[in-house]
């Protein structure tokens, strides 16, 4: 838990159960399209503000002029580690009052955790009530509404448009991968798509991507399967 003065708190009213987010601002810091739309879709039902870096440069250019409540933060960004973008915000003075890590894998809560952030959120963030809770429960004691809030168990679920996008992207990126680093950011943003839309063929080729580019096995024709699979799907969110 932070140490944030509430006085550091920007004001805002925690209205309503309906939304008890009012008047809060969420900077999330996503490269994927699929994911930043469901933290919109959520903010916008929770009653928050929401603005969107999608890397971390971004992101930084956006803190020295505005000033969220929450900063939710996906570990891994195309121009960095986002630890270490936790780590910046976290020494910040004053300090954002509730930095938040997200990522497709469980296992990078510790990371998030050591670098300072104040809560993990596993993706997909599909429910609106685990992701308003997330942010209550960081923010310092003194800024939290003072009646009990009951939280809607609603499903978010994002278009398809920009899933079509994250597709996109990924099949980009893929025609001019050629090194490691390439390959291991394809493996975990594509892991991200596949959970995010429930896809687990999809998902189980980008784990077997991302254990053999750790171990240096990656042949061509995985990066041509991984490929045509992403050109089918494609396919598909463009006839839906």
């Amino acid at each position: 838990m932070n140490d944030t003065a509430v006085d550091d708190i920007p004001p805002w009213t925690a209205a309503s159960s309906a939304r008890p987010l009012t008047g809060l601002t969420v900077l999330v810091v996503e490269d994927s399209r699929v994911a930043s739309e469901a933290v919109r879709l959520l903010c916008l039902r929770s009653g928050a503000r929401i603005r969107r870096a999608d890397t971390i440069r971004a992101a930084l250019r956006h803190l020295q002029t505005y000033r969220p409540v929450a900063v939710i933060i996906d570990m891994g960004l195309p121009d960095g580690d986002g630890a270490d973008m936790i780590r910046t915000v976290a020494q910040a003075v004053p300090r954002v009052p509730v930095i938040l890590g997200t990522s497709g894998d469980a296992d990078n809560r510790d990371a998030a955790m050591a670098a300072g952030a104040d809560g993990f959120i596993t993706k997909p963030i599909e429910s609106l009530a685990r992701f308003q809770q997330a942010i209550l429960d960081a923010l310092p004691p003194q800024a939290r509404p003072q009646d009990p809030v009951i939280l809607a168990d609603d499903v978010i679920v994002p278009d398809q448009a920009a899933l079509r996008d994250d597709l996109a992207h990924v099949a980009e990126v893929l025609a001019v991968a050629n090194d490691d680093a390439a390959i291991d950011y394809i493996a975990r943003f594509l892991a991200g798509i596949a959970r995010a839309s429930h896809d687990r063929p999809l998902e189980d080729a980008a784990t077997a991507l991302a254990r053999d580019g750790a171990r240096g096995r990656v042949l061509a024709m995985d990066l041509t399967r991984i490929g045509d699979m992403v050109q089918d799907r494609l396919a598909a969110a463009h006839s839906s």
